[in-house]
């Protein structure tokens, strides 16, 4: 469910006109429903148990309004680098609600943390565990860590969002957990209080994680005979959106809640989830204008002022977004083919290909829907164009929370060496 819907034949988000909203803003431009937000959060924390963390994904949208927004309601922040660690800390998201995933930490982030005194460190390696423990007794703290132990159960997802196989870089290797945690309880500086794993993004089957889940309960038994602490089981994220809206939907998450529950309540673990996508794809989109259509030999093409430096999902993951007019079209509208492409010189600077849509003209503006998760948090200036800018709406309100970046501030950002000065 998401709270953008047409009033009046013509979009909103929430009550906000989105065709006004454009011409005052300038397109394209992201916008997020704190409606959408704040709902999808409860539905999902509600379906565990209580003191369970539920810990956003930042990597899935960094912007600093939505982790308010997100906070306040009692969100916690897993991090995967010392920026998202300081923007969660700013946003108002305390230390003892955050944990610092990620495969390459550096030392330099780990003291940050230690200093924000994070909820727990997700170790990915023995060697990053050797690390922190320097860091950790060189200033005279102790380290909460987990171990991320790679199930090598295959999710069944996208090839380049799936983390939980042998193949992959995440987690260490389920041969190896054991001898890992028997390393981590000599170190100095340490503290083991539980286990992580995480098998994958964009998700739609709870079988792959009950495999996993069932898996780490057996390993948390022999850990625990081994004469270690495990108190808390770091699940991670990954449950699936429904990207395109005709297709079977993903499990509802209260399903989800309650198969982890079952499979994990007779260890007496807290619970640690990690859901992004699952929060924020659906509560955001991408307004963009049409500029032109134009007729190939054997397509029309309908290029729009967004592009894939804005959204880089359908070029990097051939991803399904569903497109709309932000002017309702009449029942009997007519239709025509498209390619959705935008001004970048690539030619994967595509959003939709061969896609049936009402039909288009020039200046007509149209959304791209289930884009508030690693859509502008993976942006860029590539072509030299400034990124969308993003705006959040509550009811009749809304605010740029992050402004469009003007070509002299790019232009700025750039120095010329002394020696080709004038």
């Amino acid at each position: 469910m998401n709270h953008f819907s047409y009033s009046g034949g013509v979009l909103h988000a929430e009550a906000v006109d989105l065709d006004a909203l454009a011409e005052k803003v300038g397109t394209p431009f992201y916008c997020y429903s704190t409606a959408t937000l704040e709902r999808h959060y409860r539905v999902f924390a509600d379906s565990f148990p209580k003191g369970t963390l539920v810990a956003f994904s930042v990597k899935a949208n960094g912007n600093i309004a939505v982790l308010k927004t997100l906070g306040r309601l009692g969100a916690g922040a897993d991090v995967v680098s010392g920026g998202e660690l300081k923007k969660a800390l700013h946003a108002g998201i305390p230390g003892e609600r955050i944990v610092f995933s990620g495969v390459g930490k550096s030392r330099a982030e780990m003291k940050l943390a230690l200093d924000a005194r994070i909820y727990q460190f997700n170790v990915e390696s023995e060697p990053e565990l050797e690390a922190l423990s320097e860091v950790a007794s060189a200033t005279g703290a102790t380290a909460p860590i987990t171990i991320r132990v790679n199930p090598d159960v295959d999710a069944g997802t996208h090839a380049k969002i799936t983390t939980g196989t042998a193949e992959t870089k995440f987690g260490v290797p389920w041969s190896r957990a054991r001898s890992a945690y028997a390393l981590a309880a000599k170190l100095k500086g340490i503290q083991i209080v539980g286990i992580d794993v995480h098998i994958g993004s964009q998700i739609v089957d709870l079988q792959p994680f009950e495999t996993a889940f069932g898996k780490v309960v057996e390993l948390a038994a022999r850990l625990r005979a081994d004469g270690h602490t495990i108190a808390r089981l770091d699940l991670g994220g990954g449950l699936g959106v429904p990207y395109i809206q005709n297709n079977e939907p993903p499990p509802d998450p209260s399903a989800y809640g309650k198969m982890a529950t079952r499979v994990t309540q007779a260890l007496g673990c807290q619970l640690i989830l990690e859901p992004g996508r699952l929060i924020a794809a659906n509560a955001g989109i991408l307004v963009t204008r049409v500029l032109y259509i134009k007729q190939g030999e054997r397509k029309t093409f309908a290029i729009v002022d967004a592009g894939m430096n804005d959204l880089i999902r359908p070029a990097l993951y051939d991803s399904h977004h569903e497109i709309v007019r932000i002017n309702e079209p009449s029942p009997d509208a007519a239709r025509q083919r498209y390619d959705v492409v935008g001004p970048v010189c690539e030619t994967s600077d595509i959003f939709a290909a061969d896609r049936e849509l009402p039909q288009l003209k020039s200046g007509d503006l149209v959304a791209i829907l289930t884009a508030g998760a690693y859509g502008a948090v993976m942006s860029s200036a590539y072509n030299a164009r400034p990124p969308a800018p993003e705006v959040l709406v509550k009811g009749e309100l809304w605010s740029v929370v992050r402004p469009r970046t003007d070509d002299d501030a790019l232009l700025g950002s750039e120095r010329i060496p002394d020696w080709l000065a004038g």
